[in-house]
């Protein structure tokens, strides 16, 4: 593999968990990563994690906006009406990680609808949530991006397919608002993998992958991932590709996939 070529990012809340989080940039480095990302920095103080990427010699391309309490259940607050107040209060600190990590998307989970609340209010929500979030981000020179999740996974994840994602950008009007495309989700969900990167390719900011069934490494499921590389390249997609799986036998051992990607994909 030329790590010089290499688009493609280790998503270090997910890969190299056989070590403690600001010991997995050297092991990305170690393994051919020239890029990382993050579902959640804030677990270390930004200026440690900037050190240890600094040492590793690897970049951060993305994390996401704070999510409210992950262990309590929680994925994402943003289409809740009891906690704007609280989303609101994630924004700056996400700009400030941002910038001190030196990265230039955050993306945003909406997170799981209020059981009895109607939908107008949840959608709402989310629409003013964004705009907050997206005005923040811009003042700062980022962008905003907001990921499909699908509901075998999550159940009563608000924001569950792409076609909604793209309704809700168009509803909030934000230019610098964008679609994370997540390949595993997209599969389990919606399928229509390649026609929907195509229609949508403006609109996507990032995009990550996982196989499914079991979301593992690529090669250990039923998505053709040389295709879906070579498509991508095809399109012109030139954003990352984040590498967001469950390794199935240890990180390392998992990383067959990557030379193959590297070469359909650059």
């Amino acid at each position: 593999m030329n790590p010089q070529n290499n688009r493609f990012s280790a998503n270090l809340s997910m890969l190299f968990t056989e070590v403690p989080l600001l010991d997995r940039f050297e092991r990305a480095a170690r393994a051919g990563f020239t890029h990382v990302e993050l579902q959640f920095p804030y677990e270390a103080p930004a200026a440690e994690v900037a050190a240890r990427m600094k040492a590793a010699g690897v970049t951060m391309v993305l994390h996401n906006l704070p999510a409210g309490d992950w262990a309590a259940g929680d994925r994402g607050i943003a289409c809740q009406p009891a906690r704007v107040a609280e989303f609101r209060a994630g924004v700056p600190k996400a700009i400030e990680y941002a910038q001190a990590l030196g990265v230039t998307q955050l993306n945003c989970l909406c997170g799981i609808a209020p059981a009895g609340l109607d939908d107008a209010a949840v959608r709402s929500t989310v629409v003013d949530n964004l705009r907050f979030a997206a005005a923040a981000l811009k003042k700062a020179g980022l962008r905003l991006l907001i990921e499909p999740v699908n509901n075998y996974d999550i159940p009563g994840f608000w924001l569950n397919r792409t076609d909604k994602a793209i309704a809700l950008m168009d509803e909030v009007g934000a230019d610098n608002l964008f679609l994370q495309y997540d390949i595993y989700h997209a599969q389990r969900y919606e399928g229509e993998l390649a026609a929907t990167m195509g229609r949508y390719l403006a609109r996507i900011g990032h995009v990550q992958l996982a196989d499914n069934p079991g979301r593992n490494e690529p090669g250990t499921g039923e998505i053709n991932f040389p295709f879906v590389f070579r498509h991508l390249k095809k399109i012109g997609y030139t954003g990352f590709i984040g590498a967001e799986y469950k390794p199935a036998n240890g990180t390392e051992a998992g990383l067959g996939w990557l030379d193959g990607a590297v070469r359909d994909f650059n």
